[in-house]
């Protein structure tokens, strides 16, 4: 795939030459220093993916890759940066991926299989619903299938992602996610908690109007009233 590499540090740039040049799937065309000129190299070149740095003067990525995205071919964008702090609006992007520098070759390499993909149509996904997540982890960002994920909390400005006996907060709301997430597979029982479709067992009446959900390792979760007949209609009543 064809690919430009966007950032404002020579060595940076340098490096991730490197790198690619270790890769038989990429070929570099260009590289650029700042958003601005990154912006007209990937509408003269038409790359396939663009490594793009988050924090560079002028122009930063988020900016690159709003501008990427009204392309008629937009390109795949994969940030390439230091800072793990951008990951919500990166997510709210849908970028490719987000490495943290320094970057490993075999991350590289992760990140640009997903990209290819991405870009090929026989293995399109449906993207109208969010199919992953980012979550900050330690000193690096965990990449979520939404497959994995069993419950969503509220917790203020954040949600917390449950995935087997490990949690992860990610900022982001709860109603914000809940318009993301594909409703034949997620649903919403409470004001704050959407569950995996699939992990509910059954429903249980708790007497004067109280139902419960039921999961697969036997809690149960008390429904919303708000949420009472959407979660009742999955058992046709």
């Amino acid at each position: 795939m064809r690919t430009l590499i966007v950032d404002d540090e020579p060595l940076a740039i340098e490096r991730m030459q490197v790198l690619c040049r270790e890769l038989d799937a990429i070929e570099v065309v260009d590289t650029a220093s700042d958003g601005e000129s990154g912006v007209e190299k990937a509408r003269e070149l038409a790359p396939d993916v663009v490594l793009l740095d988050m924090t560079m003067p002028g122009m930063d990525g988020l900016q690159v890759a709003r501008a990427l995205a009204e392309f008629d071919n937009s390109p795949a964008v994969i940030f390439v940066t230091a800072h793990e702090d951008f990951a919500v609006e990166a997510f709210d992007l849908e970028a490719v991926d987000y490495v943290l520098k320094p970057v490993a070759a075999e991350r590289l390499e992760r990140a640009i299989g997903r990209a290819t993909s991405r870009r090929n149509p026989g293995e399109a996904a449906d993207e109208r619903w969010l199919s992953e997540f980012w979550v900050p982890h330690r000193s690096e960002l965990l990449r979520i299938e939404a497959g994995q994920v069993h419950r969503i909390d509220a917790e203020r400005d954040y949600v917390r992602l449950h995935v087997g006996d490990t949690s992860y907060l990610l900022l982001q709301t709860i109603a914000g996610l809940e318009a993301k997430l594909d409703p034949e597979k997620f649903m919403r029982i409470h004001r704050s908690t959407i569950l995996r479709r699939d992990a509910i067992r059954g429903l249980r009446h708790e007497g004067l109007g109280v139902w419960s959900v039921e999961l697969e390792d036997g809690e149960a979760l008390r429904i919303g009233r708000t949420y009472l007949r959407k979660v009742k209609a999955i058992a046709g009543r």
